[in-house]
């Protein structure tokens, strides 16, 4: 199984990002999937969940300025970042939880 994700970057705060993750190896379309984001230092933390059925869940710091989504043709995850502010820098992963697959994760970093 794999998960790849792209899209990452160094951008100003208040601009726009878009995550993708591509996942091979893996019946994407029955599992519920999210992004995570790490920093140097804290443990791993949910930053939105989409399940199976297109249900979302957002962490409180993300809700109203990113978007999850997902196309299951494509095995895609997507993750649409906007108004990011200096502390969206983190490592971002895309995973499945439940299976405890977790891809390589691509780096944000929003400058102020």
């Amino acid at each position: 199984v794999q998960l790849q994700a792209s899209g990452g970057g160094l951008v100003q705060a208040g601009e726009s990002l878009r995550l993708s993750c591509k996942a091979i190896g893996i019946n994407f379309s029955i599992y519920g999937v999210g992004w995570y984001r790490q920093v140097p230092g804290k443990q791993r933390e949910m930053v939105a969940t989409i399940a199976s059925s297109g249900s979302t869940n957002y962490a409180d710091s993300v809700k109203g300025r990113f978007t999850i989504s997902r196309n299951n043709a494509r095995r895609t995850l997507y993750l649409q970042m906007d108004s990011l502010k200096p502390e969206d820098t983190a490592v971002y992963q895309c995973g499945v939880q439940s299976l405890d697959y977790w891809g390589q994760g691509t780096l944000v970093t929003v400058s102020s």
